[in-house]
């Protein structure tokens, strides 16, 4: 574990953003479970491919076409997305309401299949997320791995944080964090064993100050690195 308690971390961003009260403001609202487990599938599904075409690509222009996305995939009905013929899936590849990358497209077919194996193993995909250990993310993002597509990396965490699930996100500065704690993570930070130190750390410090995954990810990311001026930050929060 880190020689530093979190609560230096988190006195650290304060200084860097203005003190307490402003480091506050730049924290997102406690995730809620119970508005977890009643998410929909399609609406799973939405995300999952929103997450898939964003990767890599500007997300201001997949957020500005999304209503062609709804449209061209049926709403993301999962079910009836997996009855659709291959035509369908081939005509999608030539449809100008959507980014037309054919290996996103193909991703979301199976994806598809996915949420609806999920589904029918606990309820719902929402079910499914909101039983899951809180403190085993990456275990979580393994399952998205193997049996989900595209939904790997940064998508992968991108995408529990979006659904509303408690979660972090390991970027550059969180990493960074992590090591000038001393917890003992590579350069690169991508293996299963950096992952797994990272948890744990994590988690420890969730026990020590009793805040969500999510804040104390924030935290980590403001309190090193560049420090982004606090009101812009606020501002993309509300965008």
């Amino acid at each position: 574990m880190a020689r530093v308690r979190f609560k230096s971390i988190q006195a650290r961003a304060a200084r860097r953003k203005g003190g307490e009260k402003a480091l506050a403001s730049l924290l997102p609202k406690k995730r809620d479970n119970k508005a977890l487990a009643k998410l929909t599938d399609d609406r799973v599904l939405a995300e999952m491919a929103r997450r898939v075409f964003c990767a890599g690509f500007v997300w201001s222009v997949i957020d500005k076409k999304w209503p062609g996305f709804e449209e061209a995939f049926l709403g993301f009905n999962p079910k009836r997305l997996l009855f659709q013929p291959a035509e369908f899936w081939e005509k999608l590849t030539q449809d100008t309401r959507i980014v037309r990358n054919p290996t996103s497209i193909r991703s979301v077919r199976d994806n598809a299949k996915f949420v609806t194996d999920i589904a029918a193993e606990h309820g719902s995909f929402g079910k499914f997320l909101a039983a899951w250990p809180a403190d085993d993310q990456i275990g979580l993002l393994e399952v998205f791995a193997k049996r989900g597509s595209r939904l790997g990396g940064f998508s992968g965490q991108y995408l529990l944080r979006f659904l509303g699930r408690d979660s972090f996100i390991l970027t550059g500065d969180l990493m960074m964090c992590l090591r000038d704690a001393g917890v003992p993570i590579s350069e690169k930070g991508t293996s299963k064993k950096d992952h797994k130190l990272a948890q744990a750390q994590i988690n420890e410090w969730a026990r020590e100050s009793g805040l969500p995954l999510t804040h104390i990810s924030r935290i980590c990311s403001m309190s090193i690195g560049e420090n982004h001026d606090a009101a812009r930050l606020a501002e993309n929060m509300r965008t």
